[in-house]
């Protein structure tokens, strides 16, 4: 697991330099070249470096392990990062979208140069496309947003790298904002998903990669196992996950028993990446020590 969090961490800090880097060379760029579109994106890139800053250093407070006041550790800080971003490329989205239909009710615009655009786009796909390559490996709902944010950005240059070609031939104005309008259309789309998978993380509720009842399948076609209830599964992260549990035994089980369901359960943390669990154990005639009404 640390090494995981080392991972993420490390191409965040890679993506972070390279984004706000770049983002001061479109300044630039956009200046030199009197490209209104360079210089729009030239915004969005410090308004992700802005995000992915966020993620970095959140990312890396989601190391720590756990203390007096949070005993699960930090693990969950990480999706403050995640919700953040999802709310930034949604208002970056907005505000391409908003300046895409400006453009194509105003034709008179001047067209941006369209040399200086197609070095630009060049340098942008393959810088933002290799921080996408490195964010991707990351196994969290933090990473993968901060993937989306710059395969966003990735995808937006490819479209200026087009629109570049074209303009250089032709002077088809209207091709600029349709493009910039697909592209949003279909980053929303996908960060859409991510929030719905942030937003159900942060309402603790079942992984997407786990079944309950196929995991109190497995415990109950053991010996000495008759029943099995308030079984519970949240993730921290979505990439380490939580389970609680109560079995019930029979009564003639030994400490054998318990040993070799523990063995069993054991092998089940490693397959569905169960990075804390509590069981209680209980006897066929023995009455829950929870409350009825909690009884599922």
């Amino acid at each position: 697991m640390a090494h995981n969090h080392h991972h993420n961490g490390s191409n965040l800090k890679l993506a972070f330099f390279l984004n706000f880097g770049f983002a001061i060379a479109e300044i630039i760029g956009g200046y030199l070249f009197n490209s209104i579109a360079i210089m729009a994106d030239a915004l969005h890139d410090l308004g992700d470096s802005v995000s992915l800053a966020l993620s970095w250093r959140l990312e890396k407070l989601s190391e720590k392990g756990g203390d007096e006041k949070y005993s699960y550790g930090y693990k969950r800080f990480s999706l403050l990062s995640a919700l953040g971003g999802a709310f930034i490329l949604i208002g970056g989205s907005i505000i391409i979208i908003a300046e895409a239909v400006r453009r194509l009710q105003n034709p008179q615009l001047p067209i941006p140069n369209a040399r200086g655009m197609l070095v630009f786009a060049i340098f942008g796909i393959a810088i933002n496309g290799f921080a996408a390559f490195r964010a991707g490996k990351g196994k969290n709902l933090n990473s993968r947003m901060v993937y989306w944010h710059l395969l966003e950005d990735a995808i937006g240059w490819l479209a200026v790298l087009i629109v570049s070609l074209v303009l250089l031939v032709k002077d088809f104005y209207y091709l600029d904002p349709i493009l910039s309008l697909l592209v949003s259309g279909f980053v929303l789309l996908n960060v859409a998903k991510n929030l719905r998978k942030t937003i159900n993380l942060f309402l603790q509720g079942v992984p997407e990669s786990i079944r309950i009842p196929e995991i109190e399948a497995e415990l109950l076609k053991m010996e000495k196992v008759r029943d099995i209830h308030h079984t519970h599964i949240w993730s921290l992260d979505g990439e380490h996950h939580v389970l609680t549990t109560h079995i019930v035994l029979c009564l003639d089980s030994k400490k054998e028993d318990i040993r070799r369901i523990k063995n069993r359960i054991r092998k089940l943390t490693e397959q569905y990446d169960l990075a804390h669990t509590t069981i209680e154990f209980e006897y066929l005639d023995d009455d829950c020590s929870m409350s009825s009404n909690h009884k599922e």
